[in-house]
Formats: structure tokens, sequence, C-alpha cells
């Protein structure tokens, strides 16, 4: 069975069982009638991943392949914080007037900084160190950036990557503040399994581990049925995950050059997401 499926179940019994509720306390997420929406909370989950075994998409209900694709491009690839360009309305709730996110997520990454090798964004810097000095233990992104907070519509949930070149393999570490279990924690998982894929084929490495860090891993109120009617579902063996092998350059990435073989997945479920 899907190994993804096992460790999503884990993590949704360990905050079902020992979690700790947030009723009583002052909350700042609302559901759409205005009511407090208040969760069940885990603090300090570490998830791993071993990516040269299976790509990690849960079988139990449908990860949007696709879309979480075209969002960690858009955040990764164009460093946008532009709804318009993201081409899907996940973030239609947080955009402004101007139609951005604020000085967040793509924003962030884009930023140009000074080191002594030349001018570098983040992503371009984790580029050339795996080209240039793949052994290093200081290949690391960060976008929560204290001082532009304020300028921010949201603040990242997963903020930090950390990469690792260990025997020929990339690994890395996803720091994540906060994570709404049932919504979105497969959808950040397959995100940055595709982006160490990404990362590792343009460097030149075989992909190894994901390991996900999440500081305050929840269950909203609403979802806890939900939560327990899909951990109780059928689980089915793991996708092929195919990438274009002839894509050389991490901008030259679209969409289309990755697939799913063989996903077979239960039905999916409507979900009320907290604002």
């Amino acid at each position: 069975m899907s190994q993804a499926d096992k460790i999503f179940v884990e993590l949704c019994r360990e905050i079902i069982e020992n979690g700790e509720s947030t009723e009583g306390q002052d909350i700042r997420a609302k559901w759409d009638d205005g009511a407090p929406a208040h969760t069940i909370k885990k603090f300090g989950m570490i998830n791993t991943y071993d990516l040269q075994r299976e790509f990690p998409i849960m079988t139990l209900r449908p990860t949007a392949f696709k879309n979480a694709i075209r969002e960690i491009l858009w955040i990764w690839q164009k460093k946008s914080n532009r709804v318009a360009e993201l081409g899907i309305k996940i973030w239609d709730a947080w955009s402004d007037e101007a139609g951005t996110i604020g000085k967040a997520y793509g924003y962030q990454l884009g930023v140009k900084h000074t080191y002594k090798e030349g001018e570098f964004d983040q992503v371009d810097r984790v580029l050339w160190d795996l080209k240039s000095n793949p052994y290093s233990r200081r290949i690391m992104t960060n976008i929560y950036v204290h001082q532009d907070l304020h300028e921010m519509n949201l603040y990242p949930c997963a903020y930090s990557m950390t990469f690792n070149v260990e025997k020929g393999k990339l690994n890395a570490i996803l720091n994540q503040r906060s994570s709404d279990v049932l919504t979105a924690n497969n959808w950040n998982v397959v995100q940055y399994a595709v982006l160490v894929h990404m990362l590792a084929q343009v460097s030149g490495f075989k992909v190894g581990k994901l390991i996900h860090v999440i500081s305050d891993a929840h269950i909203y109120d609403k979802h806890i049925p939900q939560i327990e009617e899909l951990i109780s579902r059928p689980q089915f063996e793991s996708p092929k995950f195919w990438i274009n092998p002839e894509v050389k350059d991490f901008y030259d990435f679209t969409v289309e050059d990755f697939k799913l073989e063989n996903y077979q997945k239960g039905e999916q479920m409507k979900i009320e997401v907290a604002i």
C-alpha cells in the first residue's frame, strides 16, 4: 500500500487521539458563517518520505496533482505574488486590490541578495550551490521575512527548505509552521516532492528523502467526521511518477512535464476551508 497513506493515517490518529483542542482560546480562523474555526492540534510532527521508494501522493482521496504543481511553479519558478499568474483560485481569498498576495511566497524567493560569489535570488542561489558546492551544509531558503510580514496577506505556512546531498542523492527538509491536515497536508507534500525531483534532475542527482517538519499540525472541528471516514477507506499502491527527462534547466519545466501513471484513488470529498 501507499506509504503516503500510511503516514497520513498515523498523523491523523495521533492528532485525534493525543492532540490538544483550541476550545476556549481566542483564535484567528473563522468559518464562512463567522463562527470560530477550532482545531485539535499536535505540535512538532515529523514525517519522512523516501522519494526513491515511491511518489508520496495519497490514494485515500485525490490530490489535485496538476494544480499542486501549478502553485509550486508559481512560487519557485515564476517567483510571483500575482494571483492572476497562478491560473487557479486557491489564493483568491487573500488577493488584494492590486491582485497580489503582498510581499509573500514567490515575491520573497525573487528578492536578490549579495553574496561573495555574486548576486542571486534564493532559488538561483540553491541552483548555483547544487552545481558548484553541492556538499555545502548551507543550501536553504527562507520566506518568513519579518520586516515584510506586515505587507503579506497571509504569513507563509511552508516557509523554509533545507537541501543536503548525500551519496549522489538530494535530500530536503520542508519546515512548515502550520498545516491544515485534511485540506492541504498531502498537497504540500506532493508539491515539495515534485520540487526535489526538479532540482535533483537539473543538478545531476537522484532524489533522496523529503522530511516534512510541521510545527502545528491540526484538524478543524468540522473536518473530524470527514477525517474519520477518510482514514477508514481502502488504500491503493502509489502511482508511478514521471518527470520529463529532457528538461535540464529548472526554468524550462511546465505542468505538462509531470505525469502520474496508474493513479488509483478514492472518491473526492467537499471540504470547507477556514479563513
